[in-house]
């Protein structure tokens, strides 16, 4: 039988865990609390100052190969996939190198934060406060402040777009070539390199940099054998100790699995997921990018499982299944600690360490349907452990299977929020048109959140260069130009409001055009300075080396070597948008039962007064809400979005005509959580929302006004132009438990997927199955609810580890039935 001809039973077991599993996540959900590690900071201090002569890629590789050699390394919980990031369980490591001033100013208050709280001793915040004067001026972020105009700092101060996040930390956002680290291991890398470097000229300048790269990463792939050999030695040490005869067994496996993937190719599955997981940790201890992600783990790591599991029937999928919740749980001891602002737009501290199972792939240059056995093995495996990593997503395409698709919901009715959906029938061909060779556009996947890149092809911040508040653009081209949360006034404009000169609503319209130009234009500015000192400050020599074609070009990712870099940034409140300009244009202009005047001064004072109030919910009630299928709303939000995405096409990314294919942008609305936060910034609206109250988030509609169900807000969905949304367009939908109990219900929700992909060409979507009550105990007995995990935004959090503002903007959520 073919592989392709396999259809596994839908009768997934979702309930057990075994007892390993189990024990290993209550430590983490209920024992540990964050703290904060200081060995990484230490170790790439001192290398730092040992090596100043060296070429920034040497320094960077020496600094990773030293610390990789002499940091904290432990074997806990009775796993059986292995490495830490950090010197405790869950501690996140700190990244001097591109920010020390929110440490400095925030490391004596990290333990009382709402949600994102960290263990601080004082002997590291001593040592901490020790190391940071010597980054003084080094750091990304001093460095990107340096290049800025007196204009950009004043836009990035108020915060009408926001490039912290950028600043402050590595980029992330892609997958790199897992397939060819199985197929070559680290030994045949490095045999790659030598080839490369043997046809250097140096006598040649752009050949003098390319060795520099090349010799940083061979430094690289070297400390990373050291390092898995390490592992080796410690798993056979602990091992001689170990006094039960299962564990020692255990033990010695996994001594013997690391001798063998230190230098070559895996033989078997528990050998190939153990290498994947060493090459995912390291990642993120070079660099503190969030989003790095697994591609298409089903199908790279499938050959593995099928000759161990099917064939040879050496490992049972019992077995097989722990092993990847074992993963699973290692993924979740991964952390981030990020500033005070940016947590809030990161509630839950999450990584997006995405995992993409499904879709199509090309046989014969023939599309067929990718889904096998270990297909629905992750599934399972996630499904049975409820936890937030990985963030799972489904590659839907016209093809899959009614079974397969029950199986995915199945697993959605368990409540953690997962797995979300990407569509094929959209994605593939939109990836095509960019320039994408076919064979690649087949083999995308899901990073981060929702937005899709090739795995190992493409470059760096597929989505989430720039974070754009729309609905704080929108106040400005309602009232001459001045944003009114900071008072400032960028690009000044006769019109306004409270003047009451705009003579119709196409002035209104073309005010926003105006300032959406402008404001686009402001944020590839300000992407250009980070951008530009990320590459010349903090080149990522493992990440590089592991995407094509950096070692053939020797270059860098951010100097162009990667085979594909499109580029996106986010913009938060598109629903606010629309709603907003159409309740003017209906209310204001149509009806003209609210003056210019009147409205200005309600938002000025955030509708204070019986008048105002009454005003307010006029606002709200007497205008149409993006949601519910109504094209005097969409076709509106539709207009003023496209806007930003014409102006878009005027620019191309740093890389541009540094070798890869594209180098260009494209829109997005994966804004994570930073609805929440971005709302608290922003003043009242028109759309009869009140100041400092939470933005829609992605683009999903406003919480509480999608009245219709869920069939009304995908229709209205997929209106957006997506083909230039290919950031990301994300739809979260919220439905009580009750509604997926039986088959038919099930059925229901898969004729509606079907719907949305097929006949609306929806990007995305993803659920929270979980009642209202449940949230609002949740909130209010946390103690009761530690294991209770919910959908942010385009990834999933422990519900009781998000600000109160994020709990309650998740309870404000419509919930609908089929």
């Amino acid at each position: 039988m073919s592989i392709m001809n396999l259809t596994p039973s839908t009768e997934l077991d979702l309930t057990s865990v075994s007892d390993r599993i189990r024990a290993h996540k209550n430590v983490l959900v209920n024992i540990v609390k964050p703290a904060v590690c200081t060995e990484r900071a230490r170790h790439y201090t001192e290398v730092y100052k040992l090596h100043l002569d060296k070429p920034l890629p040497i320094r960077r590789a020496l600094a990773l190969a030293y610390h990789l050699e002499n940091r904290s390394i432990w074997i806990k919980n009775d796993e059986l996939i292995i490495g830490n990031q950090a010197s405790k369980v869950r501690a996140a490591p700190l990244f001097p190198e591109y920010t020390v001033d929110w440490l400095e100013d925030e490391i004596d208050e990290l333990d009382t934060r709402p949600g994102a709280g960290y263990e601080v001793s004082e002997q590291d915040k001593a040592f901490i406060h020790e190391i940071c004067p010597w980054w003084h001026g080094q750091t990304v972020r001093d460095r990107c402040f340096g290049i800025f105009t007196d204009e950009q700092k004043k836009i990035v101060e108020s915060g009408i777009i926001k490039v912290e996040g950028n600043m402050n930390a590595g980029d992330g956002h892609l997958a790199v070539d897992y397939q060819s680290i199985l197929e070559k291991g680290l030994d045949g890398l490095r045999e790659k390199v030598a080839e490369r470097r043997s046809r250097i000229n140096l006598t040649d300048l752009a050949d003098l940099h390319k060795e520099q790269f090349l010799k940083g990463v061979d430094i690289t792939l070297a400390a990373v054998s050291k390092h898995i050999k390490r592992f080796a030695g410690l798993a056979r040490s602990e091992s001689e100790t170990e006094s039960r005869i299962s564990r020692k067994i255990e033990l010695q496996a996994i001594a013997d699995n690391c001798d063998l993937i230190a230098h070559q190719p895996p033989q078997t599955f528990w050998q190939a997921l153990q290498l994947v997981y060493f090459i995912q940790l390291i990642l993120q201890i070079e660099s503190n990018g969030h989003s790095v992600s697994f591609g298409r783990l089903d199908q790279y790591l499938y050959p593995y499982y099928r000759r161990d599991v099917e064939l040879k029937q050496s490992l049972s999928r019992a077995n097989a299944i722990e092993l990847l919740q074992s993963c699973w749980l290692k993924l979740l001891e991964v952390n981030k600690i990020r500033s005070g602002s940016h947590s809030k737009a990161s509630a839950g501290s999450p990584l997006y360490q995405n995992v993409t199972i499904g879709g199509q792939k090309l046989v014969n240059g023939e599309a067929v349907d990718a889904v096998n056995p270990l297909s629905y093995a992750i599934l399972e495996s996630c499904g049975r452990l409820r936890s937030t990593q990985p963030n799972l997503s489904v590659r839907y395409h016209a093809g899959i299977s009614s079974d397969f698709l029950d199986a995915c919901i199945k697993v959605i009715r368990c409540g953690f929020g997962m797995p979300a959906f990407n569509n094929d029938e959209i994605v593939i061909p939109e990836f095509i048109k960019l320039g994408v060779e076919p064979e690649d556009a087949y083999e995308y996947a899901a990073i981060g959140c929702i937005e899709c890149a090739v795995g190992g092809k493409w470059g760096y911040r597929v989505t989430g260069m720039s974070f754009m508040n729309m609905a704080r653009m929108l106040l400005a081209s309602l009232e001459g130009g001045r944003d009114a949360t900071s008072g400032n006034v960028f690009l000044p404009q006769e019109k306004a409001l409270s003047k009451e000169n705009f003579a119709s609503f196409d002035d209104v319209l073309m005010s926003w055009d105006r300032q959406i130009r402008y404001f686009t234009r402001k944020s590839i500015e300000l992407e250009y300075v980070v951008d530009t000192m990320l590459e010349e400050n903090v080149p990522d020599i493992l990440c590089s080396a592991l995407v094509d074609d950096c070692i053939e070009r020797g270059k860098s990712i951010k100097e162009g070597g990667a085979k594909y870099d499109f580029v996106s940034g986010l913009q938060v409140g598109i629903a606010n948008l629309g709603n907003s300009l159409a309740a003017v244009k209906t209310l204001v202009f149509e009806k003209k039962t609210i003056k210019q005047a009147e409205l200005a001064k309600a938002l000025a004072t955030n509708f204070e007064g019986n008048s105002a109030e009454q005003m307010r919910q006029r606002l709200i009630n007497g205008a149409p809400k993006y949601g519910n299928d109504d094209d005097n709303v969409d076709i509106l939000l539709i207009r003023a979005y496209q806007a930003y995405i014409d102006e878009l096409k005027n620019y191309v990314n740093p890389r541009h005509g540094r070798g890869p294919i594209g180098g260009t942008y494209f829109a997005g609305t994966s804004s994570i959580s930073a609805n929440v936060p971005y709302g608290a910034e922003t003043q009242a609206t028109p759309d009869g929302r009140k100041a400092k109250t939470p933005l829609a988030e992605g683009a999903s509609p406003s919480a509480s006004t999608d009245r219709l169900g869920p069939t009304a807000v995908i229709n209205s969905v997929g209106k957006l132009p997506t083909g230039s949304i290919l950031g990301g367009v994300l739809l979260n939908q919220k439905l009580n438990p009750t509604t997926l109990e039986t088959s038919s219900d099930r059925a229901k929700l898969i004729s509606l997927l079907r719907t949305l992909f097929e006949d609306r060409k929806g990007w995305h979507i993803q659920y929270n199955v979980v009642s209202r009550e449940t949230l609002i105990d949740a909130k209010k007995h946390p103690d009761l609810h530690r294991d209770l995990v919910v959908r942010v935004a385009g990834y999933s959090a422990f519900f009781t580890s998000l600000s109160p503002e994020s709990q309650d903007d998740i309870i404000a959520r419509t919930e609908h039935t089929l």
